[in-house]
């Protein structure tokens, strides 16, 4: 029922923004009307899609507050007429920012679209992590029987992130934290504004361009944490950043009934958090990756037990903090692993 009320709050929302865009139609101007407009559902992909376009257009992010969750976020009238009246609408899918597919199914308007989590699935659009599969991203205490450090492979051309032959029947949603996906990401808005924009073709391909040598930079350093600290245990209070885990060649700890409470929006069992507090109390890990944008009692009471042994405490978030774009977020976030990871060493 979950997915039809939203769906139901979604068409509403269409209805109401149908009656705004009508009355205000008559004050619309030629020059409004040829002006291109960018939305993204969160400032994660809107500053993805704004490196891209550049100083030609100005992206409008709906999700900014660290306390929205896209999860169940319920799209206002002035969103959904943002949405059907855009040019083009970039946002995660994979059942993550569900509200934009409800208002693009529901709404009048037929913009141009770029799905992240479609980019992943399809494994094209990016050289960086040629060589990693995404098979078993949700890789717990259980099943962590193999990592493959991150790397980039310069000669594999941009449809070399390859996922030939792996099941996505366990799939983590949270793309952002794959870069070969935010490089994919990039790259399909330089493709879809050049259509849109063909006069500004040079700079988009430009800008992509610049962005992905960004990303590979942050591949490094990422690719670094994997070099110095091979299959080090890790937790996590939730999987919002096992792609960067993975990556990094990191191992997660997490008992698989806690992970997979976490993961399904249930409260994990009396068993699964005293393991897992246990987990930390013992310092069987090294670092605990933490979001708090979601924090409960129970994640709470992981920090403490965390913070309680010393264990680093490496925050990680599903929307940008305010003044920092979606390479410098990465890159600290990087950093803050590495440098939690150096202090367990």
């Amino acid at each position: 029922m979950r997915l039809s009320s939203r769906t139901a709050l979604a068409a509403a929302a269409v209805a109401c923004a149908t009656t705004l865009a009508a009355c205000g139609s008559a004050t619309t101007g030629s020059d409004d009307e040829d002006t291109l407009h960018v939305v993204a559902s969160t400032n994660v992909w809107g500053s993805v899609a704004q490196a891209v376009a550049g100083d030609r257009i100005e992206v409008e992010s709906l999700i900014t507050e660290p306390s929205a969750d896209p999860h169940s976020y319920e799209a206002s009238p002035l969103d959904a007429a943002a949405i059907s009246d855009a040019s083009l609408v970039v946002y995660n899918g994979g059942g993550y920012d569900q509200f934009v597919e409800d208002i693009l199914e529901s709404g009048s308007g037929n913009p141009a679209t770029v799905e992240a989590f479609a980019l992943f699935e399809s494994g094209e659009g990016s050289d960086l992590h040629a060589d990693h599969d995404h098979e078993d991203t949700h890789d717990t205490a259980d099943s962590h029987d193999s990592h493959e450090a991150a790397g980039t492979d310069d000669t594999a051309g941009s449809t070399g992130h390859s996922h030939d032959g792996h099941d996505h029947s366990g799939v983590n949603e949270h793309v952002w934290y794959d870069l070969a996906t935010a490089d994919a990401v990039a790259h399909a808005v330089a493709d879809r504004l050049t259509e849109l924009d063909p006069e500004g073709a040079a700079t988009y391909e430009a800008n992509a361009a610049a962005f992905h040598d960004n990303l590979h930079a942050v591949a490094d350093r990422v690719a670094s944490i994997a070099a110095d600290h091979p299959d080090a245990p890790v937790a996590q209070t939730e999987s919002i950043a096992t792609y960067l885990v993975t990556a990094a060649g990191l191992r997660d700890e997490v008992p698989a009934d806690f992970a997979n409470a976490i993961e399904n929006g249930t409260d994990p069992s009396p068993a699964a958090i005293a393991a897992t507090r246990q987990l930390l109390l013992d310092k069987q890990v090294r670092a605990l990756l933490y979001n708090p944008q979601t924090e409960d009692k129970v994640s709470r009471e992981m920090r403490a037990a965390a913070e309680a042994s010393g264990i680093p405490v490496v925050e990680v978030s599903e929307t940008l903090p305010d003044g920092v774009d979606y390479i410098q977020w990465q890159t600290r976030t990087a950093e803050a692993l590495a440098s939690a990871l150096d202090t367990e060493s």
